[in-house]
């Protein structure tokens, strides 16, 4: 699987670096060709001249190695590489590549990265949970960064916590998985709806919900790593929207829009993926001016959005395959189950809001996969992991049609 495959490899500050030696062993046993680029702080727990034997390459560290002019080049690096793996990566790495800071070798190759990127952090179990770590991490995921979770256990403190780097087998699986899914949606159309829908009452308020489209960004990252092109149809969301020529992104704000987009869309797609939080209900009239306070109530007259996924589940044909999602608050698999025959879903993704972490505005979500005869239960895991298990099952999906 990595036979060929060209690694940067990047070490930086923190005591995990000795595990480095055994992931590059690792590595280089595979086939890999791996060129090791390393921080200042990263040799004072790690000589250059280890890293050098182990991987027959110079560790790059500094811009200048001499005073005759040469110096090692960025730019080179990061078109050279198949994949960039920065393990361990300690928060004060991560803080600058979240913020775009570039004052070592390190750095400046990440900012340069032609290739996707894989970030193991490696710290004190306090720092790895502090709000400005977790908000860089989230940062670097939104770059479209792939993180390597750390573990729980006996850390260099003595004390015992989140914050231990992964151990290199499991990175090496990390990394041979994702050569593996690289190329197996490749020919394949993926369409997908995510974030919210707003519809208007006046020019200044709107009905809306709480999606942040963050399960729907995870997924679209994971159909192009796996070599898919992705129509994304996506509501009014504040997080950005990774660039890749394979991604199409229309831009819409209410239901009715979505709905247009996505019939439109659908039939030129191999499959769909409804993540979209799409509103069942849409003012009758919107006020052409902002509606000013009168009396002690306000009357808005509703009527029902036109239904994406019903459409799309009479649309579809033997050839295509159609994923939905539910959100419940009560009687979850029933109303899931319901809503899987009714919309003629292959699959349907169910989450609860009465499953602490999952559902709207956070990083984590805890699903349920329902088919027609089956149902498989997963654990709460990051967005990017439970896109990774949707998009396995997809796959399997696709492979019958």
């Amino acid at each position: 699987m990595l036979k060929g495959k060209k690694i940067v490899l990047g070490i930086t500050g923190s005591i995990a670096a000795y595990k480095s030696c055994l992931l590059i062993r690792m590595l280089i046993k595979q086939g890999a060709e791996v060129q090791v680029v390393i921080t200042p702080a990263g040799k004072e727990f790690i000589t250059p001249i280890t890293l050098s034997a182990l991987t027959s390459k110079p560790a790059v560290s500094e811009f200048f190695s001499q005073r005759d002019g040469t110096w090692h080049s960025h730019v080179t690096l990061g078109l050279w590489a198949d994949l960039m793996v920065i393990a361990p990566a300690s928060a004060n790495t991560i803080a600058k590549m979240a913020h775009g800071v570039a004052d070592n070798m390190l750095l400046t190759t990440y900012l340069s990265m032609k290739a996707p990127v894989m970030v193991a952090p490696a710290m004190d179990l306090d720092m790895y949970a502090h709000p400005a770590t977790q908000a860089n991490l989230q940062t670097l995921r939104s770059y479209g960064n792939i993180i390597i979770e750390p573990t729980t256990g006996f850390l260099a403190s003595h004390l015992e916590g989140k914050g231990r780097m992964e151990e290199p087998e499991n990175i090496v699986r990390c990394i041979e998985d994702f050569f593996r899914r690289q190329e197996t949606l490749s020919g394949k159309t993926i369409l997908v709806t995510a974030g919210p829908t707003y519809e208007k009452i006046d020019p200044v308020r709107f009905i809306g919900n709480y999606s942040s489209g963050k399960m729907g960004m995870a997924i679209v990252d994971e159909c192009l790593r796996r070599g898919a092109k992705v129509k994304l149809v996506l509501g009014p969301v504040s997080i950005p929207v990774s660039k890749h020529p394979n991604l199409e992104v229309v831009n819409v704000e209410s239901a009715a829009q979505m709905y247009d987009a996505a019939v439109s869309s659908y039939p030129s797609a191999d499959a769909a993926i409804l993540s979209a939080a799409v509103a069942d209900f849409t003012p009758t009239s919107t006020a052409d001016h902002k509606i000013k306070r009168k009396g002690d109530e306000l009357s808005i007259i509703l009527k029902p959005t036109m239904d994406i996924a019903a459409e799309l589940g009479k649309m579809k044909t033997s050839d295509q395959v159609l994923v939905g999602f539910a959100l419940e608050t009560n009687d979850e698999n029933a109303n899931a189950q319901a809503k899987l025959k009714k919309k003629n879903f292959d699959f349907i993704v169910l989450n609860s809001l009465n499953d602490k972490g999952a559902g709207f505005r956070v990083d984590t979500n805890k699903i349920t996969i329902i088919k027609a005869n089956d149902s498989k239960e997963y654990p709460l895991k990051s967005k990017t992991e439970v896109a990774s298990d949707i998009i396995d099952e997809l796959e399997q999906e696709l492979s019958r049609e």
